[in-house]
């Protein structure tokens, strides 16, 4: 990499032995070398300050963290930065790497309204040595990229049939398993030459739960001819023990380079590919378990989050408790319900439970979040029971418990008093005016003229409407939900995803009563409203994503205001309504 140089304005260094020419410059004064280093430390601050300001401008990412050393892997470098030219010293990557491909392309994309422009570079790399290595920083126009760790592992058993053009191969992940337990199938298509129309079934087996959850394409060194790999990963699910048969699958592919412009194509040829049949022993649970539901799984975790500050607790006001059970090796329809809170002095209303399954290249991870609203009717300490969950670790084949603590919590204000005792007391002197010291037509007379009141708004309701086709809308109603997008909008800026999970739901079940009772993503698909959308999946990855993905708050904030905008809209034309509800 060649070394940065910068040129101090109005200094010179002279070599010995080397004739300099000066460049033309004014005449200078007597204090030249103190503004001469006044000048360089300006220069260097913002040199430094450019450094610091596009820190993010140059980034690396890889398809995958972990490869055999016969396997290869795609790294893709981005540069957005606004300097043009060169390109970042490739050569570091041979030191542990082989470069087989290198491909450039400049882009310019915008998104929202948002323009942006970068170079992006595709490079496919194959591992020189088994064991941890690292993609090394990489530099271009003074910023680095991050290095990112890779795992190699020892090449694996070459598959039957290597010498032919193209075959399959069936590898499951376990030897043995128990009912309900995930088995993950992976299903391999190696070729050596072009493949196109490639047809299959979706694998389909007897007493069995089946979902497709990735699917990959990389490259495989067997016996030193290089093949394309087309995996694709199912999880298994045994509804019952026993023997597990998993079926022979058969592909249809056509050879050769497709000719667009011709009928025929001599070159081509249609072949068809079997894999070999597999079975698997599907053993019951254990009799030694002692959970009250069955749940293998690879792990198990309990996560309780609140939407207040627990020290912050008072008499009356409701506090939300979210509790997330998420289990990796399950699907979300195996998780049991949680226990129900019942507690003297606290009243719970427990909201609809969420159920979410996540696909990845290690099965499926499933979660059951339960959200429950509680209002302490009196002041005092209160304690939360601990709440056990036990589950079978598929991992080191034996029965473990995971558990969340106990909360502990002070509540204070005044009781709630008995709505019934004020209206008893003041019973008596309610019922002496009618009976004794008021008129016997008194209270005939209010009540007739409330009813004409009411008639008066009636017809002039139906009068408004019927002149204008429009319901008319009142003021209240209006400056109530500016408070709750204010509420909303708070919460975003300062609350934590599941707060802001929680709220959004709320929020457009008051808007949206049709669909009150969905989850958001439910929601914003038979809603059809993009910005719905956006938001369900921007807290989908903070919230279920392993590894979590950072919120972006400032891009939350804007697609919340624009859905209020939208429910505005259908808001102030109740005949304009989305044409999911057109009839």
């Amino acid at each position: 990499m060649e070394p940065t140089t910068t040129t101090l304005p109005n200094c010179r260094s002279l070599p010995a032995g080397e004739p300099v020419s000066p460049p033309p410059r004014r005449s200078l004064l007597a204090g030249e070398p103190l503004a001469c280093v006044a000048k360089a430390v300006i220069t260097l601050l913002l040199l430094a300050l450019s450094l610091t300001t596009n820190a993010q401008e140059l980034t690396a990412s890889v398809d995958r963290n972990e490869l055999a050393i016969n396997e290869t892997f795609t790294l893709t470098l981005r540069y957005s930065g606004s300097q043009r030219g060169g390109q970042p010293d490739f050569d570091l990557l041979e030191q542990d790497f082989e470069v087989l491909s290198r491909q450039q392309s400049n882009q310019y994309r915008v998104i929202n309204g948002h323009a942006e422009s970068f170079v992006e570079w595709t490079v496919i790399l194959a591992p020189l040595k088994e064991g941890k290595v690292f993609v090394p920083s990489l530099h271009l126009h003074g910023q680095i990229s991050d290095a990112i760790p890779i795992t190699v592992n020892k090449a694996g058993q070459t598959p039957s049939g290597d010498n032919r053009q193209a075959f399959l191969e069936v590898e499951l992940d376990k030897d043995k398993l128990h009912v309900q337990e995930q088995l993950l199938v992976k299903v391999r298509l190696y070729t050596t030459v072009g493949l196109h129309d490639i047809a299959t079934d979706p694998l389909q087996i007897r007493g069995a739960h089946v979902e497709k959850v990735d699917e990959q394409r990389y490259e495989r060194r067997i016996k030193g001819v290089g093949h394309a790999v087309y995996e694709l990963t199912y999880a298994v699910f045994p509804e019952s023990s026993g023997e597990l048969q998993i079926p022979a699958l058969n592909y249809v592919a056509v050879t050769g380079r497709r000719d667009p412009f011709s009928l025929f194509n001599r070159n081509a040829q249609r072949i068809r590919l079997r894999s070999e049949a597999k079975s698997i022993q599907v053993e019951p649970k254990p009799d030694s378990y002692s959970g009250s539901h069955w749940l293998p799984a690879a792990s198990l975790g309990l996560v309780q989050s609140w939407s207040k500050d627990p020290e912050e607790f008072k008499v009356g006001e409701p506090i939300t408790r979210i509790i997330t059970l998420r289990a990796e090796g399950l699907r979300a329809a195996q998780l049991p319900p949680l226990p129900k809170l019942n507690m003297e002095g606290l009243k719970t209303y427990p909201d609809q439970p969420q159920q979410e399954d996540q696909p990845g290249m290690n099965g499926i991870t499933g979660s059951r979040i339960e959200t429950t609203a509680i209002v302490a009717t009196k002041p005092g300490s209160y304690q939360l029971p601990a709440i056990t969950i036990t589950w079978w670790d598929t991992k080191n084949g034996r029965q473990r418990a995971t558990q969340l603590p106990a909360f502990r919590f002070n509540v204070s204000g005044a009781p709630v008093v008995n709505s019934a005792a004020p209206g008893a007391a003041n019973l008596p002197s309610a019922q002496t005016p009618i009976t004794k010291k008021v008129e016997p037509g008194f209270w005939q007379k209010i009540a007739i003229a409330a009813i004409a009141s009411h008639l008066f708004w009636i017809f002039y309701f139906f009068y408004i409407q019927k002149r204008t086709g429009k319901a008319p809308r009142t003021r209240t109603k209006l400056k109530t939900k500016m408070v709750d997008k204010d509420r909303l909008l708070d919460i975003i800026r300062e609350g934590s995803p599941q707060e802001i999970q929680l709220d959004m739901r709320n929020w457009i079940g008051e808007r949206w009563p049709e669909v009150g009772s969905l989850s958001i993503n439910d929601a914003a698909q038979q809603l059809n409203i993009s910005e719905l959308k956006q938001i369900s999946q921007l807290l989908h990855d903070t919230i279920y994503k392993e590894p979590p993905k950072p919120l972006n708050r400032h891009q939350l904030r804007i697609l919340t205001e624009r859905l209020v905008n939208v429910e505005n809209h259908f808001s102030s034309e109740p005949n304009q309504l989305p044409s999911l509800f057109n009839g």
